[in-house]
């Protein structure tokens, strides 16, 4: 229950996150907007710290989309609020995106699931990796929805979830690893996989093909996997998960061959499936070919 409700509230923040960021990217760099009350006032950036914009991740005070009246705690519980509002906003009955419930409850689901889940005995060096994970999910939640609707996986949301998931694994190698060289080696080798082949293409095709923010995308993958055949797998899964969701699209003509899509969302969810159910299927693979 503690792991479930912790990931509800961290789905709401991913949401906030996504929102927020967004906000930033758009409005004109030399403007921001104070709020006074439920009313905003528009001043010059260099008037204000940053820390008070409306838009700040850290102290922005959340608001409908919509109406952008300031949302109060009865507002934000996750799941519930959306539900006893039927999906409108209680200020001006404009409908709120199914996004943010589903969003909260990705966040549990992930939460609950790492935990049940995890591949290995819960020891002391497991636990690292296991919070290191839980971090990095919220973020790598984010950049999922964020590329999802954008097609752009922001630099605001990649540097610091790459900084999680890198600084666990170094925790982990550092302090609990039996074999640090050896742990080393493979953690390098994990992220010139994840990373790397998309480099290559990104060059070959210059740009056509890949974009440069998967290549960053999977410094973090790289980090979190720690094994290059991890990596391979999880590209595989990408591959095979993105292509049954667009083959229903091209036979419905919803979307042509020319069509781009995101496909962060699909490396991110095959990372998850890789961390936590990698390792069988890779065993499985080795004894066909043994």
């Amino acid at each position: 229950m503690l792991l479930a409700g912790l990931g509800l509230c961290f789905g709401s923040f991913v949401n906030a996150l996504v929102w927020r960021v967004r906000q930033q990217a758009i409005s004109p760099p030399s403007l921001r907007l104070r709020w006074t009350g439920n009313k905003q006032k528009a001043i010059n950036s260099k008037d204000l710290p940053i820390t008070h914009f409306q838009f700040s991740i850290l102290s922005g005070r959340s608001q409908c989309v919509n109406c952008h009246h300031l949302l109060v705690s009865k507002d934000l519980v996750p799941v519930l609020s959306w539900l006893f509002l039927r999906g409108r906003c209680r200020y001006c009955q404009k409908p709120i995106s199914v996004q943010y419930p589903l969003v909260e409850i990705a966040g549990a689901t992930v939460f609950v699931a790492s935990y049940y889940f995890w591949p290995l005995h819960i020891a002391a060096g497991q636990w690292v990796l296991l919070v290191s994970w839980l971090a990095t999910s919220v973020g790598l939640l984010a950049l999922a929805v964020y590329d999802l609707r954008w097609m752009i996986l922001p630099s605001r949301i990649l540097y610091p979830t790459l900084a999680l998931a890198l600084g666990g694994r170094l925790a982990y190698i550092l302090f609990f690893a039996q074999d640090k060289a050896r742990s080393f080696w493979l953690l390098g080798l994990s992220v010139l996989v994840a990373s790397g082949i998309f480099w290559v293409l990104f060059m070959i095709s210059s740009g056509r093909w890949i974009g440069y923010g998967d290549i960053r995308l999977g410094l973090i993958t790289g980090s979190v996997l720690a094994s290059p055949a991890k990596s391979f797998l999880m590209i595989f899964l990408a591959s095979v998960l993105g292509t049954l969701f667009v083959i229903p699209r091209l036979i419905t003509k919803r979307q042509s061959f020319s069509s781009k899509l995101p496909y962060g969302p699909w490396l991110i969810l095959s990372t998850a499936l890789t961390l936590l159910f990698g390792e069988p299927i890779i065993d499985w693979y080795t004894q066909l070919l043994i």
